[in-house]
């Protein structure tokens, strides 16, 4: 495996997707994350993907066909798909070829082309459900990552979600399914209004779906708590053939959308925890799709700590003191997870 890091990027993720005036999801979200990409200090060489756009059977792995045709009618027109997700004339062809950039992920992950992959895409992607655009998003691109990850002979893939809402569209689209472990830490309650504790997946994917819901104000000490406590032990005994994360950095302090209390060393100190568990599980491999992140500055310096911390993988203790609540909030998620993994 070589010992790169390969970048999905397009211009067409700025500049076709471009939405009205102050809304939060805004191109120059992309120009922070490449600063973050820039400045980050990493040993391995950088390679650009170019992606080409999802195929309608890619697509259909999750999403339902008649909402792929609805959206390719979509095309070339402008207006709100729901009260949050702006389409513009470039959005839908955008979309597509976010979705394929994950299957470029993927494929370079794969292949052994890379050992870590990065998409820089526009729109986000994990509130898009089966049949509908929802909260900025019109195709889920992490879910049509792991899909196509099964389809190319993973067994089993874990789905790590750190951005501040709840994932729900990537949830629903594998919630029966045992072959991915769907993980979320988000401020609850909160947008979207799903990813309780007790959501833990139905059918054979029963325990496949891991919700960590966090009260306001959760910081360092609770996240990365709930990885020693929580996250980790499930992902280590899930032992993925891949790991991909939904990589949102809208739970930094300074984010404008919520308020939780993450720093840059909160996200280091995740994705450490995530580089220690590699060698065992993903084969080496972890692939990070972009979601949230609506403060520049925010998003800046997090990816930058988010990628020079996979080189640096450790298990340091985590500092600080966790509040009442949020001891009550990780011995909830704990409690319903330790029904389906064995965690210590």
């Amino acid at each position: 495996m070589e010992n790169t890091i390969a970048v999905v990027s397009d211009p067409l993720f700025t500049e076709g997707h471009r939405t009205p005036e102050g809304h939060p999801e805004r191109p120059e979200r992309l120009g922070a994350a490449a600063a973050a990409l820039s400045e980050a200090r990493l040993g391995m060489e950088r390679r650009v993907l170019a992606p080409r756009d999802a195929t309608d059977d890619e697509l259909a792995r999750v999403h339902e066909p008649a909402y792929v045709e609805a959206l390719s009618r979509a095309s070339g027109r402008r207006g709100y798909l729901d009260a949050d997700t702006y389409c513009s004339e470039g959005s839908v062809q955008a979309a597509k070829r976010a979705a394929g950039g994950a299957v470029a992920l993927v494929d370079s992950l794969l292949d052994g082309n890379a050992r870590l992959a990065l998409a820089l895409v526009r729109p986000p992607g994990h509130h898009a459900r089966p049949g509908t655009a929802m909260g900025f998003c019109l195709l889920n691109n992490v879910a049509v990552a792991a899909a196509h990850a099964r389809s190319r002979g993973c067994e089993k893939v874990a789905i790590v979600d750190f951005d501040v809402h709840h994932g729900n569209g990537t949830q629903e689209m594998f919630y029966e399914d045992p072959s991915v472990l769907y993980v979320s830490l988000h401020q609850w309650p909160y947008y979207p209004g799903t990813g309780a504790a007790e959501e833990a997946g139905a059918g054979d994917g029963l325990g496949a779906t891991l919700n960590v819901p966090l009260s306001a104000g959760a910081g360092d000490a609770a996240y990365l708590a709930a990885f020693d406590r929580i996250v980790c032990p499930a992902l280590e005994g899930f032992s993925p053939d891949l790991l991909l994360v939904s990589a949102g950095f809208d739970a930094h302090r300074n984010d404008p959308l919520a308020a939780m209390r993450v720093t840059e060393a909160g996200y280091s100190g995740m994705m450490r925890r995530l580089a220690a568990l590699l060698p065992d599980g993903g084969a080496g491999r972890v692939g990070l799709v972009l979601e949230g992140g609506y403060g520049l500055d925010g998003l800046r310096d997090s990816l930058r700590a988010t990628l020079e911390a996979l080189e640096a993988p450790g298990t340091e203790s985590a500092q600080g003191t966790l509040s009442p609540t949020e001891e009550a909030d990780l011995a909830r998620a704990r409690a319903v997870a330790a029904r389906f993994h064995a965690l210590s």
